[in-house]
C-alpha cells in the first residue's frame, strides 16, 4: 500500500447576519465560521480522514510541500517518515499524520486509538462550550440550557467588565446547582485595549469568583507571559488552564518547570498533532497536573481528539471541549452546521461521555458533500474592534493562530 494523494478542504458557513457582540473595550463581529478536513488516499482506494487548521496557508502547504513529499511512501511506516519543515509548516503535517493513522487503522481494521496508543476506556468526558461576551442573564440561561443536554460542565466566555464578569458566576452557579462543573474562559482579558484587566484586577476577580466554584480560569493573562501565570496560580483560589495558545513544544515545557497551571490544553489539530501531545500526557502526569483538550471546530475534531485522549486514565486527560452551536433542535453560540453535518452519523454522547465508536480508524464515515454544500469563503472569520487606542484586529483560522492585523 502506497499513498496515492493528499488533498485538504476549506468549507464555510456563513452566519445569517453578522453577529455582533460588545465587550469591555471594543466589539467583536462574528462573519461565518470556517473548516477543513484532511484526505489521504492510498493505491489500493483506501481513505484516511483528519481535521485540519482551518485557513488557506494550510492548503497551500499540503499542496506543494506536504503531498508531494508523502506520494509513493507507505503509511504503515508513518512513524519514520522523517518530514522537515519550519515550525508552521510542521504542525500542519502532524494534522495530515492524523488522517495517515486513520488509513492505516481502516486497513487494520482497528479503531485509530490502536495505533495511537491504545484504549484505556471506552469514553471520554465532555464540556459543553458556548457563549460569548453575553450579559450575566443570559449566561445564566445558556448554562441552564446547555448543561440541561447531559454535559457535565459549561464553559462561557466573559468580557463585560469585571462587575457583570463576576455577577454572571454568580448566576451561572445559582442557576445550574452545585454539581455542575463551571469554565471561565478569560481569553478577552488582556485584548482590551486601555481596558485590559490589570494582574491585580484579575487576582481580585478570580478570588471573588472562588466563592462560586469553578472549575478553572481559562487564559486570564497574556499566554506568553509565564512568570504572571506562575504568580497567579500561587495566589488564585481556584484552578487556572492554559496552553492553547502555545506555540511550540518548548512554551509547554516552560508551562510545567514555571509552575504556571492546574489544567494544560492543546489543540492537537493545529499545535503539533498526536506525538507532541502524548509528551505532554506525560508531562502532565508526571507534574500531577490535568489535560483539557481545546476544540475549537467540527465534531471530526471532536473525534479525533477522543482517540487519543483514551489512550490516557481520566485523572491524566479528563476533558474534551465539545463546542456547542445553536440550531433549531439544541441552544448554543450561533449556527455553524458543518460542524455536525461533516459526519454522516452523529456522535453518541451518554451523560456527558462521549462514546467511542468501534469500527475501523476514526470509526465514523466523512460526508464530503460539504464541500459543495459550504463552499469555502475567503477572509477572515471575525473582526475586533478596539476602542482605545483606535484598532481593528482580525482573525483567520482557529484562534490558537494569534490575532492578525491588517484590515
Amino acid at each position: 500500500m502506497k499513498i496515492s494523494k493528499v488533498e485538504a478542504f476549506l468549507v464555510s458557513c456563513p452566519l445569517p447576519e453578522p453577529l455582533v457582540l460588545p465587550f469591555y473595550g471594543g466589539v467583536r463581529t462574528v462573519l461565518k465560521r470556517d473548516a477543513m478536513y484532511i484526505r489521504v488516499v492510498a493505491d489500493n482506494g483506501l481513505t484516511g480522514f483528519a481535521p485540519g487548521p482551518a485557513h488557506e496557508r494550510a492548503i497551500l502547504e499540503i499542496r506543494e510541500r506536504i503531498s508531494p513529499f508523502l506520494e509513493g511512501l507507505d503509511p504503515k511506516c508513518w512513524f519514520s517518515f522523517g518530514f522537515k519543515g519550519d515550525l508552521e509548516l510542521t504542525k500542519t503535517y502532524r494534522a495530515v499524520e492524523i488522517a495517515i493513522m486513520d488509513l492505516v487503522a481502516r486497513f487494520n481494521g482497528c479503531p485509530l486509538s490502536d495505533i495511537a496508543g491504545g484504549a484505556k476506556r471506552d469514553r471520554i468526558k465532555l464540556y459543553g462550550s458556548a457563549g460569548m461576551y453575553m450579559k450575566p442573564e443570559r449566561f445564566a440561561e445558556e448554562a441552564l440550557a446547555i448543561t440541561g443536554m447531559g454535559f457535565q460542565a459549561y464553559k462561557m466566555r466573559p468580557a463585560r467588565g469585571p462587575e457583570e464578569d463576576l455577577e454572571a458566576i454568580q448566576k451561572m452557579r445559582s442557576a445550574v446547582g452545585a454539581d455542575i462543573g463551571l469554565m471561565i474562559d478569560a481569553h478577552s482579558w488582556w485584548r482590551m485595549g486601555n481596558k485590559t484587566y490589570s494582574p491585580e484586577t484579575i487576582l481580585n476577580l478570580a478570588n471573588a469568583m472562588a466563592e462560586f466554584h469553578p472549575t478553572w480560569l481559562e487564559e486570564p493573562l497574556p499566554p506568553e507571559n509565564h512568570e504572571a501565570y506562575s504568580k497567579l496560580k500561587e495566589k488564585a483560589q481556584f484552578p487556572i488552564a492554559t496552553g492553547e495558545h502555545e506555540p511550540n513544544e518548548e512554551g509547554f515545557m516552560d508551562l510545567f518547570d514555571k509552575r504556571c497551571t492546574d489544567f494544560i490544553q492543546m489543540d492537537v489539530c493545529c499545535q503539533g498533532g498526536f506525538a507532541m501531545a502524548k509528551r505532554i500526557f506525560e508531562k502532565v502526569k508526571e507534574y500531577e497536573l490535568r489535560f483539557a483538550f481545546h476544540s475549537w471546530g467540527t465534531n471530526l475534531e471532536v473525534l479525533a481528539a477522543a482517540h487519543l485522549g483514551v489512550c490516557w486514565e481520566e485523572d491524566v486527560v479528563e476533558w474534551l471541549e465539545f463546542p456547542c452551536y445553536s440550531s433549531a433542535n439544541s441552544p448554543g453560540m450561533y449556527p455553524f452546521a458543518a460542524a455536525t453535518e461533516i459526519l454522516k452519523d452523529p456522535l453518541e454522547i451518554e451523560e456527558g461521555y462521549l462514546i467511542m465508536p468501534d469500527g475501523p480508524g476514526l470509526g465514523i464515515t466523512i460526508d464530503e458533500r460539504i464541500v459543495e454544500k459550504y463552499p469555502f469563503i475567503q477572509g477572515p472569520w471575525s473582526y475586533f474592534k478596539i476602542d482605545n487606542p483606535p484598532e481593528t484586529v482580525a482573525v483567520t483560522g482557529d484562534h490558537s493562530i494569534k490575532w492578525i492585523e491588517g484590515v
